[in-house]
């Protein structure tokens, strides 16, 4: 017989209606963004503007894949599976309506032990703080018991219409540039794991000394470019743009095959992340900054809504007898090859 409880995270488990009572009491707040209904009914209801479109997208987070119990805070988890989606909203140059979430988890995560807070308790400190930075309503969602947690975030967005930034409009002659600097994120998953594997550092439940904090703030929490995609569709200045998710030689390849052209990259040009290697800049996947690409005759700062934008390099008219990528380096041109994040590989 399953324990009672009528608090979220008391020791001994809870039910299902429990817990998304306690979900539901924490996003429980006005309308926001053109949702009219949120968390309560069979189905939220939204209501963009008429001439808007809905941008939607998911990713999926698996325990053990995308992160790790014992090295991942659970605030650190809440962060990352919202800020997923949430770049792919940006990378279209939308605004964020809502999110809806399907989370499943071993019953221990649900339980809070002697004076520590439930796991899922924490996760949700993580994912709604990143939510009303950006002011996106969980508008939804799905709670289930797992053998192994996992998370299925959905974000919809809304553009106007015919006005998404799209990967497949890049242009020969164009110029390419990103936002904020590239590998940090790897790099801090590499010292991640070696802080993790220490002996000290070898329980279940994370620890990270606040040394260590800024080094691995860029993988931990990163910041999905919401604001800088929207100023870019508003201004009409991208001809294609993308978020760096699977690693710049791989993000690159996928602009560059649905636009059909070529890229030609200067290494020397990368905005490297200052705990970060060359290679990592170039295939380290998770950095969530924009990829993009505008006509030469325009005009950006040199930041936009405060964060940096480098020019890495250009668009070339695709050769079938030529490589996709050039990487232009002290030592010569040589071809870029996909070298980031792909499943089944």
């Amino acid at each position: 017989m399953r324990a009672k409880q009528d608090k979220i995270g008391r020791r001994g488990g809870q039910g299902e209606l429990e817990l998304l009572r306690q979900i539901r009491s924490r996003t429980a707040r006005a309308a926001a963004n053109g949702v009219r209904l949120g968390i309560g009914d069979d189905c939220a209801l939204l209501s963009p503007r008429p001439s808007e479109e809905l941008a939607v997208t998911t990713d999926l987070s698996i325990a053990g894949r995308h992160f790790r119990l014992d090295w991942h805070p659970p605030e650190v988890v809440g962060h990352r599976v919202l800020a997923r989606g949430l770049s792919d909203i940006a990378a279209m140059g939308a605004r964020p309506v809502a999110a809806f979430l399907s989370l499943g988890l071993p019953r221990e995560l649900t339980v809070s032990t002697g004076r520590r807070r439930a796991w899922i308790e924490r996760f949700y400190d993580g994912l709604l703080a990143l939510a009303d930075a950006h002011k996106t309503l969980l508008a939804g969602g799905d709670l289930a018991e797992s053998p192994v947690a996992l998370a299925d975030i959905v974000l919809v967005g809304a553009v106007p219409r015919g006005r998404a930034l799209l990967r497949s409009g890049a242009q020969p002659g164009d110029l390419l540039y990103v936002t904020g600097s590239l590998g940090g994120a790897a790099g801090g998953l590499a010292r991640l794991g070696t802080l993790s594997a220490a002996p000290n550092n070898s329980h279940r439940e994370p620890v990270i000394p606040k040394k260590m904090q800024p080094l691995l703030a860029a993988h931990l929490f990163p910041q999905p470019r919401v604001a800088q995609g929207l100023w870019l569709q508003q201004r009409g200045l991208a001809t294609a743009a993308l978020d760096l998710s699977d690693g710049l030689s791989t993000d690159l390849a996928h602009l560059c095959e649905e636009s059909k052209v070529a890229a030609e990259v200067d290494a020397h040009a990368l905005p490297v992340h200052p705990t970060a290697t060359l290679d990592q800049a170039l295939h380290g996947g998770e950095d969530y900054e924009l990829l993009f690409t505008v006509p030469p005759t325009a005009r950006l700062p040199r930041a936009i809504a405060g964060v940096p934008v480098t020019r890495i390099g250009c668009i070339l008219r695709r050769r079938p007898s030529n490589p996709a990528i050039m990487l232009v380096t002290p030592e010569g041109s040589q071809p870029l090859e996909p070298h980031g994040w792909e499943h089944f590989c």
